[in-house]
């Protein structure tokens, strides 16, 4: 569903933050999973594939890759090791599988699926074992992303009439709402510090990036463009966040500091670039 802290202060403002970068791009005529330096240099697939391969999620050490591929007919989650080899399927379902997102600990995937009925958000070890459903609603769950203590997931829900961001226990329990708007609000990620989740939105009549406080307060714009803004990621330092926009006319993924300035285009593309994911540190990073 694509609609599905670490420092907002001054005090970063400016700062480079190291790190690597993963997104999808179309620019082979296909989606394939790429990564890059966090300067937008350096640009290399790491999948090749004539099926479309998208929504890559770092392991937290930086030594493995969960995606999303179309290559066996259907939506299902694989994993590979970081520089692309070892691709390897871990879901096997008749139904979508995708959106992966790992636990902090690297020993759970959480993602989502519709293989009963409608889209719900469902837990596996990192080998594929031991599926367990978290959410069980008529609305749609989707964008799970996990809290770094592991103990809290993040995802977007159409529960109530449009998509809102909630929060739950990793068990699936405590679903609570933390957003409460008439437009769709979607894709929240915690930051490092797990003291905010930023989020897109559509609440000014376009996607924009938003920040709040991890108990849902203190809403506030990132970006305000007449573009489409979205997708937002943190930085591993909190320093920046990563997004994409089509302001200049297709998909790219760019970058600004936590509180909002700074906004650089990384990739400068005549395809789409999607779905950017920082890397944690460890042999990613």
């Amino acid at each position: 569903m694509t609609l599905l802290v670490a420092g907002c202060d001054g005090g970063d403002e400016g700062r480079e933050a190291a790190g690597r970068i993963l997104f999808h791009s179309g620019r082979e005529g296909n989606l394939d999973v790429y990564v890059m330096n966090a300067d937008g240099s350096e640009q290399t697939p790491l999948t090749d594939n004539p099926a479309d391969d998208f929504a890559p999620a770092w392991s937290p050490d930086g030594s493995r890759i969960a995606f999303t591929s179309m290559r066996d007919d259907n939506l299902e989650i694989y994993v590979m090791n970081a520089d692309g080899s070892g691709q390897t399927r871990l879901t096997d379902n008749p139904a979508a599988d995708l959106a992966p997102a790992w636990s902090p600990d690297g020993s759970r995937i959480a993602f989502e699926s519709d293989r009963d009925g409608n889209l719900e958000i469902y837990v596996m070890r990192g080998d594929g074992s031991e599926l367990t459903r978290l959410t069980d609603d008529p609305g749609a769950d989707g964008s799970p992303a996990w809290s770094l203590d592991g103990l809290r997931i993040a995802f977007s829900s159409n529960r109530d009439g449009n998509a809102e961001i909630y929060v739950m226990s990793d068990d699936g329990t405590g679903q609570t709402r933390l957003t409460d708007n008439p437009a769709p609000d979607g894709a929240p990620v915690w930051s490092p510090d797990g003291s905010k989740i930023v989020f897109h939105t559509l609440r000014e009549g376009n996607l924009d990036v938003y920040v709040m406080n991890a108990d849902g307060s203190n809403q506030r714009r990132l970006t305000d463009n007449l573009a489409k803004d979205s997708s937002p990621v943190w930085s591993s330092d909190g320093s920046k966040v990563v997004f994409v926009s089509d302001r200049d006319g297709d998909d790219e993924i760019y970058i600004m500091d936590a509180n909002g300035s700074g906004q650089t285009n990384l990739t400068s593309n005549p395809a789409n670039d999607g779905w950017p994911a920082w890397s944690p540190g460890g042999p990613g990073g």
